[in-house]
């Protein structure tokens, strides 16, 4: 590419004409089935579930360019790229005022921890064990662990954990301390299950069994016990959903473990890591909830630390037994330090947040939040039913879950995770009844042109919510 060109065309794109903040008008993506063939809109295999794919990022890239020869006198390319991250900045409040699918908390102020950025603090190997480089923040990241541990009833002297870069990433370690404790074990998960669990099995190549939910989206044990009857000749090493990804559905975990025992599976022939990304952290604060506990025979627990807590990066705690570890950690004379974790190189600075905002909060902080999100959840759902709109909330759950909006471009303002005829609010503490009324507001405006002539019904999501909270025009 001609660089003077493209400089040109950069800041012809970035003109004052621009507002980042706009809806794009462009045709929407095409619409794909799972098996990945491209269809057109309407396809003629009613099992064949369609999926939008987001918009190509490269028509909307930012290119790096070289700066021109005399620009240390002109300035012009710092001016270029100041005005590039101002609008940026623009773009990210816009898009955060309008964010409501996904279970991030956008509420936090980390301006107290802008003095680190200059550092580039890096917690490469084991959490407990020092390396030779010394820009790092383990005691930060023990600090975190060991409140974590107390959270889920585990002494100091018998947990190991990390602090890794995400949640699928604690999944990801959490089925393999399982698969090298039981290397012929099978792996089972419910179908509701994120996808990250059916990424390691792929990985690992592991044997994989599918159980069938409930339609709250909780695991079968019905059919869980019939699958492992089935495989009585293997250990199981199971993934215990603490919130379905879709649904917000919390497995028993109580009745997992007695399915297990019934079927003659003793607690040396089976290994539960417990997914607990969003309510794994939002649980142990909710009156009567059942617990996620270490003095249960679980082996591993993993949670979200950019979700509930709030952060800017992603990032997550993942914590099992200390006499799991060893069967997979080796000892590194280049880090001086012992090799436990997925990654090498680990992210210093993720630790120090989450540090600051549970030094910050407490028990008592989170205990508030998870209230106010559950109380904002019944809200929601309770104005979407008043609407005539189909709508469930499972208990536990600050997980809203209703008909699909038939504009997919009211689902790209809103930001909204759908899966075929349903989508989803995750009610966050950054989400409050002033942001619901603007989305409710807008949800009913927008039915009433979807559906004012009648030719087009709203969808029945029955075999997706139940009857009970199906509100179609058959389930009325």
């Amino acid at each position: 590419m001609d660089i003077e060109n493209g400089v040109v065309g950069l800041v012809d794109i970035l003109s004052e004409h621009f507002d980042p903040t706009a809806v794009v008008a462009e045709p929407l993506p095409p619409v794909v089935t799972t098996n990945g063939d491209l269809i057109g809109k309407v396809t003629e295999d009613p099992k064949k579930r369609e999926i939008v794919l987001g918009r190509n990022v490269h028509t909307t890239c930012l290119a790096v360019t070289e700066p021109d020869a005399n620009d240390e006198f002109t300035g012009d390319k710092d001016a270029y790229m100041a005005s590039v991250l101002a609008r940026y900045r623009k773009n990210l409040m816009e898009r955060t005022k309008h964010h409501l699918g996904y279970p991030y908390n956008l509420d936090f102020d980390y301006g107290a921890l802008n003095q680190l950025q200059h550092f580039s603090i890096n917690n490469l190997g084991d959490p407990f064990i020092e390396s030779n480089y010394g820009v790092h923040s383990r005691q930060f990241e023990v600090g975190v662990l060991d409140w974590f541990a107390r959270l889920w009833e585990i002494e100091k002297n018998e947990y190991w954990g990390y602090i890794t870069n995400c949640g699928t990433e604690g999944n990801l370690h959490g089925i393999l301390v399982g698969r090298e404790v039981h290397p012929d074990g099978i792996l089972y998960a419910s179908k509701d299950t994120h996808y990250s669990i059916f990424k390691a099995a792929r990985m690992y190549r592991m044997e994989c069994v599918k159980v069938d939910t409930l339609m709250s989206g909780e695991i079968d044990c019905a059919d869980f016990r019939a699958k492992l009857l089935a495989n009585k000749d293997k250990p199981a090493i199971i993934n215990v959903n603490i919130g379905t990804t879709v649904k917000g559905a919390v497995d028993d975990l109580d009745l997992v473990i007695k399915t297990l025992e019934e079927c003659g599976f003793n607690h040396d022939r089976f290994y539960i890591h417990c997914d607990g990304a969003l309510f794994g952290l939002m649980m142990p604060f909710v009156k009567l909830a059942p617990k996620v506990s270490f003095k249960k025979p679980i082996g591993s627990v993993s949670v979200s630390g950019h979700k509930f807590v709030g952060c800017p990066m992603p990032c997550g705690v993942q914590i099992t037994r200390l006499e799991h570890i060893n069967v997979l950690s080796n000892n590194v004379e280049y880090l001086a330090s012992r090799d436990a974790t997925i990654m090498g190189s680990r992210n210093g600075h993720a630790p120090i947040f989450l540090w600051y905002t549970l030094n910050r909060k407490g028990y008592k902080g989170f205990q508030k939040e998870v209230q106010k999100c559950l109380r904002n959840a019944h809200y929601l759902k309770d104005r979407l039913r008043d609407a005539g709109i189909s709508a469930m909330l499972n208990e536990l759950s600050s997980t809203v879950v209703f008909e699909r909006p038939q504009d997919e471009e009211f689902v790209r303002r809103w930001q909204l995770a759908c899966q075929g005829n349903i989508a989803h609010v995750v009610v966050m503490p950054s989400v409050n009844i002033d942001k619901l009324d603007d989305f409710l507001n807008e949800l009913v405006e927008k039915r009433s042109t979807w559906y004012k002539d009648g030719k087009v019904q709203p969808p029945c999501v029955a075999a997706d919510v139940g009857t009970e909270n199906c509100v179609c025009g058959r389930h009325k």
